[in-house]
């Protein structure tokens, strides 16, 4: 790509002349009046000079000679302003990316062949999101040293005119972009020339910008802005959901530098941990270990029965320097992203793979916390060193199981007596303060999708929940606890994880959709995670038990980064952090940083400029995490699509997950998969949204599809260039409800719902009511 257009620096500022003197301007009156207002269309300069008659006509001459002489641009359809100049705050679009991945924005009321200025890297996600071609932002100009100009970012504005990820479709009279977006209907229509130009194929996979269109009627027009692959591309799934959601890919050679430059750490000043027999447990196909677990019963005769959990984490803060560039895109990132069949990580593999990871055998720099719980799991005590472990073994969860169930293999057999008996004794104890705490007690069916060599989808199968997971969950939490407390101790600003008590509004929700099942609930109570749990319980092996638990997630509010504290309802603490995944999370590294500066372990802890942004940090790695989340759920609707495709015909289980107007979303028991079941396909008559009793009711018969219900379908179509599944019903709807009030045809009609406007149930046209 040649070099974007840079703009010549702006021309010298005149003295503002505070009011335009009446009468045809000369051109450089002209000229001083747009310099000082920024632009004006011609009719607010007829009006600011008081022109009329011939002199308009005489000013739109000049204005096209100024023009065509290079002293005046356009902006927009109307307006002009002098040439060469920029704003000092304006609204952009970003129109290009350059061979080094720098992005470069042109004024959105500018012409296509107006100049581009840099977007300044690093900081605008913060308040963003990452930015991609097409994308509308607030910025600010400021000249550098140079005389050249760059812009930063002030605020995401949206997507200009729009841009659309989609795919080719070639036909012998034109090509198309077909939308990945399955909420998104309407396909672009391509100029010819410019696809052949392009050399765009069918099937290619695009990202293209909508552009003005000139006709009345027909598809909207556009143009290709970059060819991201192809769509019959093993793994193009996560591909997709990359580009769609703006994921960061890769690292600049600055940041590639900085990795590469890493060394392994030597004992220095640290505490030596290497005699600890820590152990990671992780899944089976985990290439990153950031945490390490050991214990022992405590010897302090103080504390009888009481354990010592060590847990050791990875010590990033050592190989990430503040303010360097790997730094700066580690926070960019905010998160690792996982696909089915790909990682996208916040550090490079040098580090996140290799330096970082807490490898079996090697030696490695950790920050470790040392707890002390007594008999009844409650922590009696903590302290934080700055060490050097060496893992003594890699296990998997399955590993760690099978050997606490009394078949250990090779690996686990030589650490039974000394190392994982006492991590479970520790657990034991842990479950205790644990099970008086009352965390929420949700149940989540996760999937494993198995993806072969190739790309394709091999298997989609439940992930187990085992005890090794809760251990480790567990050891985990109370770590970050530690971190949070140590720093409030300490009164060093941090990024909490908090997570706020359920709103009236859904625990309203909640109490209607309970009433459905005839569930008692007194929706005046506060809520408490014990009462959640007492219901889940109540519920759980029973045939609501499934929907109720999902019902109950629902409720909850989301978790979220913020430097002030409202404790984690879910987790029932006043304080919480994250601390143990600085390899993937950022937030984590901070708190690391946190922990260095409080502790005084170091001169590479938390600095004063990034205490001074916590609260934008804080709100940057928020938002990319439910991006990493909505990208990881994109991609997965995705490959299941694809591993439903040869099946469409066939019939299926699964369960009402959500009712809506327009029809039913049902989760297939087998796969998880989700999919819709449009109200066309529900019965040959008009179906009411209840939505108090979250069911669809028939309004002749009064028979009802209900929130929870099990359902048999038959998949209609998969489409995994979308991600969806349609489904039509098999099985048919529960019987009327007799505690429901009767419609005028004797059928039971839910309180409060009525056919909207001219919709009337079949046979009954004409009738007064």
């Amino acid at each position: 790509m040649p070099p974007p257009k840079r703009p010549a620096p702006p021309k010298t500022s005149a003295k503002a002349i505070p009011k335009a003197p009446l009468g045809l301007p000369d051109r450089d009156t002209l000229i001083a009046y747009l310099r000082e207002h920024g632009e004006a269309d011609k009719g607010d300069i007829a009006k600011a000079f008081g022109l009329k008659g011939a002199d308009r006509r005489a000013l739109r001459m000049m204005i096209k000679d100024l023009e065509e002489a290079g002293a005046l641009g356009r902006r927009g359809k109307r307006g002009y302003a002098e040439a060469g100049t920029l704003p000092p705050v304006g609204v952009v679009d970003v129109a290009e990316r350059d061979a080094d991945g720098d992005l470069y924005v042109r004024l959105a009321k500018a012409s296509e062949d107006a100049p581009t200025v840099r977007l300044a890297p690093g900081g605008h996600e913060a308040v963003t999101g990452a930015p991609g071609l097409g994308d509308r932002l607030l910025v600010r100009f400021e000249q550098l040293a140079d005389g050249q100009f760059e812009a930063k970012v002030i605020k995401r504005l949206g997507q200009s005119a729009h841009k659309i990820l989609g795919v080719i479709r070639k036909s012998r009279r034109e090509t198309r972009v077909e939308p990945v977006d399955r909420k998104s209907r309407e396909s672009l229509l391509l100029f010819e020339a410019e696809a052949q130009a392009q050399n765009l194929k069918d099937g290619d996979l695009v990202l293209a910008q909508v552009g003005a269109t000139h006709e009345r009627f027909g598809p909207k027009r556009g143009k290709v802005l970059e060819v991201v692959g192809r769509e019959d591309q093993p793994r193009a799934a996560s591909l997709i959901a990359i580009h769609a959601h703006g994921i960061p890919t890769g690292f600049s050679a600055a940041a590639e530098a900085d990795a590469e430059a890493a060394r392994p750490l030597e004992l220095g000043g640290r505490t030596d941990l290497r005699d600890l027999p820590l152990i990671t447990i992780d899944p089976a196909d985990a290439r990153d270990h950031d945490d390490a677990v050991y214990a022992h019963p405590d010897d302090d005769p103080r504390n009888p029965e009481g354990q010592v959990v060590w847990v050791a984490i990875a010590d990033v803060a050592a190989y990430v320097a503040p303010g360097s560039a790997l730094d700066r895109e580690a926070r960019d990132k905010a998160n690792s992203v996982y696909f089915p069949d790909r990682v996208e990580p916040m550090l490079p593999e040098r580090l996140s793979n290799g330096l970082c990871s807490l490898r079996q055998g090697e030696n490695r720099a950790c920050m470790a916390v040392r707890m002390v719980f007594d008999r009844d799991g409650r922590k009696v005590s903590h302290r934080f060193v700055r060490g050097l472990m060496r893992s003594a073994a890699k296990l998997s969860y399955e590993q760690a199981q099978a050997a606490i169930d009394g078949l250990p293999d090779d690996a686990t057999g030589p650490l039974m007596a000394g190392v994982l008996t006492p991590l479970w004794t520790a657990y034991g104890v842990m479950k205790r303060g644990r099970e008086k705490r009352s965390p929420l007690d949700i149940e989540s069916t996760e999937r494993r999708i198995v993806i072969s060599p190739e790309g394709e989808v091999v298997s989609i199968t439940p992930r187990v929940s085992l005890e090794a997971h809760k251990l480790i969950e567990e050891m985990m939490v109370q770590a970050n606890v530690c971190a949070a407390e140590t720093l409030e101790q300490k009164r060093t600003p941090l990024i909490y994880r908090v997570h706020d008590t359920p709103s009236q509004e859904k625990m309203q929700n909640l109490a209607d959709f309970l009433a459905t099942l005839n569930v008692p609930w007194n929706k005046g109570e506060t809520p408490r995670t014990d009462r959640f749990n007492r219901l889940l319980a109540q519920m759980r092996g029973t045939e609501h038990g499934e929907i109720v638990n999902e019902v109950v997630l629902r409720t909850q509010m989301q978790a979220h980064y913020s430097p002030d504290n409202i404790g984690h309802f879910g987790l029932n603490l006043d304080r919480y952090a994250h601390f143990t995944s600085p390899i993937r999370r950022y937030a984590d590294l901070i708190v690391h940083r946190g922990l260095i500066r409080a502790l005084g372990l170091g001169n590479d802890g938390l600095a004063d400029q990034d205490i001074a942004r916590l609260k934008e940090t804080a709100e940057h790695i928020t938002l990319a995490e439910r991006r990493a989340m909505a990208a990881e759920r994109d991609a997965t609707d995705r490959y299941v699509a694809a591993y439903m495709d040869d099946k469409v015909g066939a019939e299926f289980d699964g369960r009402i997950t959500g009712v809506t107007r327009f029809g039913l979303f049902i989760r297939l028991t087998d796969t998880g998969a989700d999919g819709l079941a449009p109200v066309s396909s529900l019965g040959d008559e008009y179906f009411i949204h209840d939505d108090k009793a979250h069911a669809l009711v028939g309004e002749r018969t009064g028979r009802r599809w209900r929130l929870g219900a099990p359902a048999r379908i038959k998949l209609v179509e998969a489409t995994p260039i979308t991600g969806g599944l349609l489904f039509a019903m098999v099985s048919e709807p529960d019987a009327t409800d007799p505690n429901a009030p009767r419609t005028r045809f004797g059928a039971r009609r839910p309180m409060g719902n009525r056919p909207p406007p001219g919709k009337r149930p079949p046979g009954g046209k004409g009738r007064r009511r």
